[in-house]
């Protein structure tokens, strides 16, 4: 009787992070079997676990299906394949067995050795370069006719993410990825400090946010971020920034005025009337040189030079002109920025949101605050161990991070 089997090992923080379980529920789920070989655990922290287990299935169809979960959860074929390229028909055309990338640290076998992958986003496909040994993430739009792109699930090996095991930043204080019951006030030191240390350490800090941080009144603390030097580059979209000139301009968000919520005579034209301010003036940064803007989120990053990109939709007024509306442009835009980014901050943003967090490797950090629930499930189901999500009101928690964030300051 021929059997259909495939031995696979497993390295890292096995236990800890869960990959060993996931391998295994994967195995059940799919009604396929599995015999452990062999299984160490690593008996101090900072030591690696080791598993080999022999996989099973009812037909060879099975057993790829189940190889295919697996692999993708960090596991790799003990006798080592080399990967399979097929070269692109066309620009912008992929072979119909093209691999579908996770955002997880990748490598393809290829000539007897393992080559990293870069530019590791969701999603997308790998193009192998075999002159130059080496191997990227790449977007449909960028594939050109002949490149060869990776093919199938042999010859590539997936690194999972692996929780940190000790320290005192967010990602260690909170064991579950999204919260709304822990306290507010614990949870906010532990982000201030986690934006804190990356600045100390040189790591790149960009906030995608929506307009929500303005109509909470909480603009003026995004403002200080950026001020203090914590924010790198912002990602948003043509709400953030209107809203954002209304409130410096007018004192209204959608016409509502921010400090006591009361409804603004004619509050309604509002927006539109710093739409048709913005067009007058050219840009934000023009407004900002006739010193007609002189405060608020928009006014910060231009002063203090940091880099922003705004992404148009369908639903924009105007849009003003610094908006993006090609958004395949506007795409590029928004990775180039993520560039070696180390924190990402996610405020009140579903669709920016969601899109930085396919366009990212999973070992950035990301902080995603919302008071929808579905919100930050959803942005986490697609992301990764490194996502931690708070569901809050981002007007009173974004305070609570400023407070702790200088008393840091103020302590060093």
């Amino acid at each position: 009787m021929e059997k259909f089997e495939q031995e696979i090992e497993v390295k890292g923080h096995l236990v800890d992070s869960s990959i060993l379980t996931r391998i295994f529920d994967k195995i059940m789920d799919l009604k396929g079997d599995f015999t452990v070989v062999e299984f160490s655990i690593g008996k101090r922290k900072q030591d690696h676990s080791y598993a080999r287990l022999l996989v099973k299935g009812n037909n060879e169809e099975h057993l790829s299906n189940i190889l295919e979960f697996i692999y993708r959860e960090g596991a790799t074929s003990v006798s080592l394949d080399e990967v399979k390229c097929i070269a692109s028909p066309n620009d912008m055309v992929l072979p119909d067995d093209f691999y579908s990338t996770t955002n997880n640290l990748t490598q393809i076998f290829f000539h007897g050795q393992w080559i990293d992958v870069d530019n590791m986003m969701m999603d997308k496909c790998i193009v192998l370069d075999p002159d130059r040994m080496t191997a990227q993430c790449k977007i449909i739009r960028d594939v050109k006719r002949g490149e060869l792109v990776v093919t199938g699930e042999r010859g590539i090996r997936i690194i999972p993410q692996e929780r940190p095991r000790e320290g005192v930043d967010i990602f260690q204080f909170m064991s579950s990825t999204s919260s709304s019951e822990r306290p507010s006030q614990q949870i906010a030191i532990k982000v201030a400090l986690d934006i804190y240390k990356t600045k100390q350490e040189g790591g790149k800090i960009i906030v995608v946010s929506g307009p929500v941080i303005v109509h909470s009144g909480s603009s003026d603390i995004l403002a200080k971020l950026i001020r203090y030097g914590y924010v790198n580059g912002i990602l948003a979209g043509n709400a953030l920034a209107v809203h954002d000139i209304e409130n410096s301009l007018l004192g209204t968000s959608l016409g509502m005025h921010v400090v006591d919520g009361t409804l603004a005579v004619r509050g309604h034209r509002n927006h539109m009337i710093i739409v048709n301010e913005v067009f007058k003036a050219g840009s934000i940064k023009s407004m900002v040189e006739k010193k007609t803007l002189k405060s608020g989120i928009m006014y910060e990053c231009i002063v203090n030079k940091v880099p922003f990109v705004l992404c148009g939709s369908i639903r924009d007024d105007g849009p003003i002109p610094d908006v993006i509306t090609d958004i395949v442009d506007a795409q590029r835009q928004y990775k180039e920025l993520l560039k070696d980014a180390k924190l990402v901050l996610m405020f009140s943003s579903m669709l920016h949101s969601i899109a930085v967090g396919n366009m990212i490797p999973a070992s950035v950090k990301v902080i995603a605050v919302d008071i929808n629930q579905s919100v930050v499930t959803k942005l986490l189901d697609r992301g990764t161990t490194q996502a931690i999500g708070i569901v809050t009101d981002i007007g009173s928690f974004l305070p609570l991070v400023m407070k702790h964030l200088q008393s840091l300051m103020n302590s060093n």
